[in-house]
């Protein structure tokens, strides 16, 4: 029995389009904005909206009852990656997190009025949004452990606590926030609830947003005092939000490993067209075995990332359990495109870790993709957990090492 790695033609069509627009629209307007400036970086991004609209290169991830393409995952792996190849081009199809993944999850959990009033003009273009978890007092890879804790009185649920590194906060216009909400459940997993919060809204007060390795990142700090929200804004039953939580990350997940494909192959090609055009004693950088061998190392491992984001986003499209091949997708991929990075910033020299290529801001954004969304340790102790637990149960490795049949 054969298995198929190829695309069928018309989706080959849409990869070509999407790097069409990259290279014809996004990156020109790209290089033209002022990243200092909001308003030229807004102004921007509508332009690349406008023009992928009209070709008809928007919302890849989405059914066509909500104006999207109806991709499957495996699909939109290769969207996304072809898409990252510039630092805009997610939002430009309006497919960057986090709104991508509460998308999805409003598609999911939201109740028909919620999806009229959030999810619509998410979809349109007209709002953005943060997904509100993460907290500085506790270890933000167990939820169970969180402290935002919201009252109902009545019909009102009346929230209080303590959020930061809320991605996208700063521009966004609604919240989907995590709060704990009943005191003594069966298991600690049924503890957390998720609300939909309008923002501004009273008693939600952005701190600051944090500085981190790479600049004013528009990740937020979040002071909650009393922040009272009626229960019609509830996403989900009580109960449901570490379930919920954990239903938006899986995909999101690998979403993010779809856009690091795209960085790190696009960090690979700047490698080798260095190497072939810079001479240094006697013989180009290409003819030289160290530089030969990094090479390689890159070309390997982006190709395992592409075989198992594939593979994962098969089992995400056919309903089957796709936790640890995520797991393994997410610890493996980000770990790679920082490798490939330094290497492409190695092989460039000082050039490299200058601003006059985009490899040293890659870098810088590269890093948190090992602790972002589950930090290394954590995946590494899931996936030897089922590991164990497979091998305990049928005596093999199967299950453990994805299904495959070999």
């Amino acid at each position: 029995m054969a298995i198929d790695f190829s695309f069928p033609e018309e989706v080959e069509v849409i990869r070509t389009s999407i790097r069409d627009f990259i290279d014809e629209v996004v990156k020109p307007i790209e290089d033209a904005m002022d990243e200092d400036d909001r308003a030229s970086v807004r102004e921007g991004v509508i332009k690349m909206r406008t023009e992928a609209y009209e070709r008809g290169l928007w919302l890849p991830h989405m059914p066509e009852a909500w104006g999207g393409m109806e991709l499957g995952h495996v699909e939109l792996a290769m969207i996304s990656a072809e898409a990252a190849r510039s630092r805009y081009g997610p939002f430009a199809i309006n497919c960057q997190a986090p709104d991508e993944g509460n998308m999805h999850t409003l598609l999911k959990w939201g109740t028909d009025e919620q999806k009229d009033t959030y999810l619509r003009p998410m979809c349109e273009g007209r709002k953005f949004s943060c997904f509100a978890m993460t907290e500085p007092e506790v270890a933000g890879s167990d939820p169970t452990l969180i402290r935002t804790h919201a009252k109902l009185e009545g019909d009102t649920w009346v929230i209080n606590g303590h959020k930061w590194f809320i991605s996208g906060a700063h521009r966004a216009n609604f919240a989907i926030l995590i709060a704990r909400t009943e005191d003594d459940p069966k298991i600690p997993q049924a503890a957390n609830t998720a609300f939909i919060i309008d923002l501004p809204s009273k008693g939600w007060s952005e701190v600051r947003e944090i500085h981190t390795m790479h600049g004013s990142s528009g990740h937020s700090e979040i002071l909650i005092e009393n922040l009272r929200v009626p229960d019609t804004r509830r996403l989900g039953g009580r109960g449901d939000g570490h379930r919920l939580g954990q239903s938006r990350l899986g995909p999101a997940r690998l979403a993010h490993c779809m856009r690091w494909i795209g960085q790190a192959e696009t960090a690979l090609e700047m490698m080798v067209d260095r190497s072939t055009k810079r001479f240094s004693h006697g013989s180009y950088l290409s003819e030289k075995q160290g530089i030969q061998w990094m090479i390689a190392d890159s070309t390997m491992e982006l190709y395992q990332s592409k075989l198992m984001v594939l593979h994962a986003a098969y089992k995400i499209d056919n309903g089957e359990d796709f936790r640890s091949e995520v797991s393994m997708a997410k610890h493996f991929v980000a770990n790679s495109l920082n490798r490939i990075i330094d290497r492409a910033i190695q092989v460039h020299g000082a050039l490299g870790y200058s601003h006059d290529t985009p490899l040293a801001h890659m870098a810088q954004q590269a890093r948190w993709a090992r602790f972002a969304d589950g930090a290394d340790q954590i995946h590494q102790m899931r996936i030897a957990e089922r590991t164990i637990k497979s091998f305990k149960e049928s005596g093999t490795l199967h299950s453990a090492l994805g299904g495959l049949p070999v």
